[in-house]
């Protein structure tokens, strides 16, 4: 079930697109407590992407009356850490917001800190070993996920061995593969697949020229921070390697 790879190549630009797995469930929520042209007080939303500037909000159910320009504050909250946000909403859908964070020190500072690989890497969860109803592909070993959205995904062969390793970080991508090597990119879109069979993620990649070096550290620092009950040590180790290479 591992369905990929879909490549586009132009002179400007070259983009992959890629089809994985998704985790149903967001721990990373916004609980907004005001908007200023609008009625949306206490509304909870989860949070499907996030970065030092800003994040995209989106609620379960129903729909939200925020409209473009509006202003929001509210608290964020990750598994027992909390920060007081507020920003300007730069698009709106009907269940989803783009919002703009304003500049403050001191919220720049505390989202930094929550964005660092290393807080990720002590928010993962091993998907592949959990009872969450979620559909693992065959060859996928180990999936871990932070909200953020921060994943990893180890593929093998089918004699066990590796065969490649993908790893999503917030708006960064790497990828490793067999005979292919170490490769990133940017994410450049995403849009959720619903089947009767299958929920999924479709990512579209603007892929680097050649391996971006700031990428591949930020990588690197994730996959150091890795515990061993999340991963096999060796694993670890290889993509470790690898990602030095």
């Amino acid at each position: 079930m591992e369905r990929h790879l879909n490549l586009v190549e132009s002179d400007f630009e070259e983009l992959e697109k890629k089809v994985f797995p998704r985790f149903p469930f967001c721990f990373l929520t916004f609980k907004a407590s005001q908007a200023d042209s609008s009625t949306e007080g206490d509304l909870t939303f989860e949070v499907k992407d996030i970065s030092h500037s800003g994040m995209q909000i989106a609620l379960r159910m129903g729909q939200h009356n925020l409209q473009k320009d509006d202003t929001i504050s509210g608290l964020l909250h990750w598994n027992g850490v909390e920060i007081k946000v507020s920003g300007t909403v730069r698009w709106s859908t009907g269940m989803r917001a783009g919002i703009e964070f304003h500049s403050s020190h001191q919220v720049r500072d505390r989202v930094s800190d929550l964005l660092d690989p290393a807080s990720f890497a002590q928010r993962l969860k091993p998907v592949h070993a959990m009872d969450y109803g979620v559909d693992i592909p065959a060859r996928l070993k180990f999936w871990l996920r932070a909200d953020g959205p921060v994943e990893v995904f180890v593929w093998q062969h089918g004699d066990g061995e590796i065969a490649k390793f993908e790893m999503i970080l917030m708006e960064n991508f790497v990828e490793w593969e067999d005979t292919r090597g170490l490769k990133s990119g940017r994410v450049i879109s995403k849009r959720d697949i619903d089947t009767p069979l299958l929920t999924e993620d479709e990512f579209v990649f603007q892929m680097d020229p050649t391996a971006d070096k700031e990428k591949i550290t930020k990588a690197a620092r994730l996959i150091g921070h890795i515990s061993e009950s999340l991963m096999d040590p060796n694993v670890v180790q290889f993509i470790t390697l690898k990602l030095r290479s």
